[in-house]
């Protein structure tokens, strides 16, 4: 197992499993749960991006790790999606207050999630780890908009983002190469056998005059030698 959930005391390990079961049972509006059973102190989520944001229409997935002295430390909370928002590092990590200062532990995960969703709605250039998002946010919003929403285009929407692909909506096998000619019958197949003779009976006959050809042509030239000698 992993070492937090060693570390972290029963009593404690009680509480996340409540309070993770409750998540997933009655989730918050726009985001959903996916808690693990083998290491409940990491827990995946998908948040929805927020109408009228540059986000609206995709779906970010997101971690949150519970270290070893949790609930006395706030969690770490990293987007796994890539996403260009001023307080979301490169490497995905999440700069926002309730995870630093403003942190208690009787705050709880939902709070934490819900302050997350927050922030794509309303973000802080004055903590920002994306210094260009932030600068662009305070000097060129439609510059940002535009760089935030081409994003999440292409990284949070499609088969990409939020649950995993079904394997139905996957490539399906192609097609045995003879399967057109068996679907359509003796016909279908008949047509390459007559077209098969033609080329056959063509090729004859331009040898049959090919040699024809070859005859003509000799008895002129022995015709020639014959006038030749007289």
């Amino acid at each position: 197992m992993n070492s937090n959930v060693e570390n972290l005391p029963p009593h404690v390990l009680r509480l996340v499993y409540k309070e993770i079961s409750a998540l997933a049972a009655d989730p918050p509006e726009g985001i959903k749960i996916y808690p693990s059973d083998e290491d409940i102190t990491e827990l995946h989520t998908a948040i929805e991006g927020p109408e009228g944001t540059p986000f609206a229409g995709g779906v970010f997935r997101m971690r949150l790790v519970l270290g070893k002295d949790f609930p006395a430390v706030p969690p770490k909370g990293y987007f796994l999606t890539k996403i260009f928002h001023p307080n979301v590092g490169h490497k995905g990590e999440i700069c926002v207050n309730v995870l630093k200062r403003d942190w208690k532990a009787e705050l709880g995960l939902r709070h934490v999630l819900l302050t997350i969703k927050c922030l794509l709605i309303h973000p802080n250039p004055e903590s920002a780890l994306n210094e260009e998002a932030g600068r662009l946010l305070l000097e060129d919003y439609a510059e940002y908009e535009s760089r935030a929403r081409l994003l999440t285009e292409i990284h949070a929407m499609g088969a990409s983002s939020g649950e995993p692909q079904d394997p139905n909506d996957g490539p399906q096998p192609k097609k045995h190469a003879g399967d057109p000619l068996k679907r359509a019958g003796p016909s279908a197949a008949a047509v390459p056998a007559s077209l098969g003779n033609g080329a056959s009976g063509a090729s004859t006959t331009s040898s049959n005059s090919s040699s024809s050809t070859n005859v003509a042509g000799k008895k002129k030239a022995d015709k020639k030698r014959a006038l030749r000698r007289l």
